[in-house]
Order: C-alpha cells, then sequence, then structure tokens
C-alpha cells in the first residue's frame, strides 16, 4: 500500500503565534522550518528550545514548503512576503490580525477582510485562514487540557487545501471546524471585529 508523503511545513514569522504553532508542532514530532526577518542565525535559541524537529531557515525556505503558516505584524506583512516566488498553489495559512502593538488600533482595510488584503500578498498560493483567533499560549498549550479538545476555526476557498489544513489540526490535537469559504468564516475570526477570536471552546465527547 502505497503511503501519502507528508507535507512540509515552513513558518514566517517568529513572533508570538509563529513560535506558538513550532512549540505545537515539535511537541507532536512534526518537523518544519522557521524563519523571520533577522535570519537564521537570530533564532538559534528558540529552536534550541523547542527541539531537533524545527529548523531555523531563510524567508525563501520557509516559503518553499508545502503548507507555509505566515504570521508577522500587519504593518511588516508586505516586505515579509515581497519577492518570493509565486506559491503555484502551495497552502499558505493565513494567520494573521490586521492589528499590532503597542496601540492595537484596527489597521485601515477599505472595507476588505483582511484575508482579501493577504492573499493579494500571495500570488499562487491557495489560503486558508486559521491559528489567528486563538491566543499564543492556547496554541501551544495542551489542546486537552481542559478534558476536551480544544476548538480551532478555519475557512478558505479550494476544499482540498481545508483538508489538508484540518489534517494538521487534527494531528496537533485540536477540534477543527470548518467555517467555509473565506469571504464567511475569514469574518467571522477577523480580529478586531469578528465575533469568534479570543474565545476559548473547547468540544466534550
Amino acid at each position: 500500500m502505497r503511503r501519502t508523503r507528508m507535507k512540509s511545513i515552513g513558518i514566517i514569522g517568529a513572533g508570538a503565534i509563529g513560535a506558538a504553532f513550532a512549540k505545537a508542532l515539535a511537541r507532536q514530532g512534526i518537523e518544519a522550518v522557521i524563519a523571520n526577518s533577522r535570519g537564521p542565525e537570530s533564532l538559534a535559541e528558540l529552536v534550541r528550545d523547542l527541539g531537533p524537529t524545527i529548523k531555523a531557515g531563510t524567508r525563501e525556505q520557509a516559503a518553499a514548503q508545502d503548507i507555509v503558516m505566515v504570521a508577522v505584524n500587519w504593518s511588516k506583512l508586505p516586505a515579509a512576503l515581497a519577492g518570493l516566488p509565486d506559491f503555484a498553489g502551495r497552502i499558505v495559512i493565513d494567520a494573521n490580525n490586521p492589528i499590532e502593538a503597542p496601540l492595537f488600533k484596527p489597521a485601515e482595510l477599505h472595507g476588505r477582510l483582511s484575508s482579501e488584503v493577504f492573499t493579494d500578498l500571495v500570488p499562487g498560493a491557495r489560503v486558508v485562514k486559521a491559528f489567528n483567533h486563538l491566543q499564543p499560549q492556547l496554541i501551544s498549550g495542551n489542546p486537552a487540557s481542559e478534558g476536551g479538545r480544544r476548538v480551532l476555526f478555519y475557512s478558505g476557498d479550494d476544499a482540498r487545501a481545508k483538508v489538508d489544513v484540518g489534517g494538521l489540526i487534527e494531528r496537533l490535537g485540536f477540534f477543527g471546524i470548518d467555517l467555509g469559504a473565506l469571504a464567511i468564516g475569514g469574518r467571522l475570526v477577523q480580529f478586531p471585529g469578528g465575533p469568534l477570536p479570543a474565545l476559548n471552546l473547547v468540544r466534550f465527547g
């Protein structure tokens, strides 16, 4: 019986969400390449703490993986993604929120969803919105710590991409709920504005 190759994972952004996602992957022994704007050397301490399955790489190396999470301060997204090759149908997880410290003032989106703006920055990608609505400590923590399974929402316009991201969510121990298309799910989990961010929901049974 032929085994399906496990999809490789890259992470662009090593802040709170990117590092929390990397920690969740490391707990399950899942390999990934993580990158930031300062270069692999600046991530030496982080990857040492995370263990052998998480490697520091360049932005280009992280972006070349099958599934790429992007979690970067909103104002820095254009620079973080500029100049990368077309994603050519690979999956990109949008874990970004249009708000950032220290003022936490909502970004001007000109009536668009943040995922619509993000999609324009990753040409050729199949975008799935996920991992943006939970606080970092809930992403990196034990998803079964409440006696059930912590809920993690995701949405996207490509059914196969959502199957892959949903499978990854399950492997991490979360209970994934597909919110449908980006136009629907992206609005529900957008922070600020959506009704679902920061809720710590647990599925029992």
